[in-house]
């Protein structure tokens, strides 16, 4: 029996640092969760997988992400990936974002 499929967006770790990042329509690397591509076909969804699982210079542990399409783009579906999308809960000093 296969797994129900649930509509999402690609979520991965930035590998030089760190952050979460998610996987735009144009297949580049974005910080926030609403600028992702919300993925609701399979088919596709496990196309833009394979491409994010391929970019091992770039992104570290990729998956489908649970979310919902809400009015400002995609919406975390469940809690780890809204914690996820929040950012960390401390700062380090060499992380881009501190310096932003």
């Amino acid at each position: 029996m296969s797994k129900k499929f649930i509509p999402g967006v690609i979520s991965a770790n930035d590998l030089r640092e760190g952050h979460v990042v998610y996987m735009n329509d144009a297949g580049q690397w974005v910080l926030r969760l609403r600028d992702a591509a919300f993925l609701d076909d399979p088919v596709i969804a496990e196309m833009w997988l394979n491409i994010a699982n391929a970019q091992t210079e770039k992104v570290v542990g990729a998956y489908l992400a649970p979310a919902t399409l809400g009015p400002n783009g995609p919406e975390p579906a469940h809690f780890r990936e809204a914690f996820r999308a929040t950012g960390p809960s401390i700062e380090l000093p060499h992380s881009n974002l501190a310096r932003s």
